[in-house]
């Protein structure tokens, strides 16, 4: 029996605005899974070192480069094996969070996964970067997009496919509508399902438009629009914290962050090197 270590460290908690999304964060050094089973469907990622893990009569390696994948009520263990550490973040969708992806993507039959580990580094790197944006962005419209766009590919890729989950069709000119409303209502808390609505698309079936037709997701591109609609108000001689809330950013804090990703300076240094 694994002894007990001070070091090792865990938090759940659910994610703010997506039903039924549950999410763990974990860094163990000795920690032992009995055998147990979740009723929610499970998607874990390991950030360092590793574990070995039992399902379905066989034992494998949970590590960096894999992806797991439970189904509910799959049963499974889990032990450090030769590994030291196992530093690792998981999904739990709950029965609303499997109905709410299962219509952001066009579909109403759950996936079932034939297998429990997937070596797809693009999908490690996609549940990474949602876990992370739930534990510490303030973004509504980033995380449903980043969930949308994960779950979608993971089920396009490796579920049983019952039902196939409807693509991006091919013609761009299908985003008219939906550039005009982002366009006009940059400002306001649009979501996927809002923007979809005016294509008569999926949230996922956007995603996948935006990214052919246009080279950025849905997010990328309203923050293009925000963050002119800012440099406009900052060279009108609006503050930052007024020229944020104008342009559609939750705070300051978020324009600041977003200015200096994409120009490679902070709003303040724009507008003094437009005052000289």
């Amino acid at each position: 029996m694994a002894r007990f270590d001070p070091r090792n460290k865990s938090r759940y908690w659910h994610a703010p605005g997506l039903p039924g999304v549950g999410l763990l964060q974990a860094d163990f050094t000795t920690h032992d899974y009995a055998p147990h089973v979740h009723e929610t469907f499970v998607v874990a990622v390991t950030e360092a070192g590793g574990s070995e893990f039992k399902s379905r009569g066989r034992t494998d390696i949970a590590h960096a480069q894999a992806l797991l994948v439970f189904n509910p009520s799959e049963p499974h263990s889990g032990r450090m094996g030769a590994s030291e550490r196992w530093r690792y973040r998981s999904f739990y969708l709950g029965e609303a969070g499997i109905e709410d992806v299962l219509a952001a993507l066009g579909i109403d039959r759950p996936r079932f996964f034939t297998s429990n580990v997937f070596h797809d580094q693009d999908l490690v790197a996609r549940f990474l970067a949602l876990h992370r944006a739930l534990d510490g962005e303030r973004d509504p419209l980033l995380h449903r997009e980043l969930l949308v766009r994960s779950f979608g590919v993971l089920f396009q890729r490796h579920g049983q496919a019952q039902q196939r989950v409807p693509g991006a069709p091919a013609d761009a000119r299908l985003l008219a509508p939906v550039l005009e409303l982002m366009r006009d209502c940059f400002a306001e808390r649009l979501t996927l399902e809002q923007m979809g609505l005016a294509a008569n698309l999926t949230p996922f079936q956007l995603i996948g438009l935006f990214n052919r037709s246009i080279g950025l997701t849905p997010h990328a591109y309203l923050t293009q629009l925000r963050l002119k609609a800012a440099a406009l108000q900052l060279r009108a001689g609006q503050s930052v914290a007024d020229a944020a809330l104008a342009a559609g950013f939750y705070d300051q804090s978020a324009l600041n962050k977003h200015f200096k990703r994409a120009f490679g300076m902070t709003p303040l240094q724009y507008v003094r090197a437009h005052a000289s």
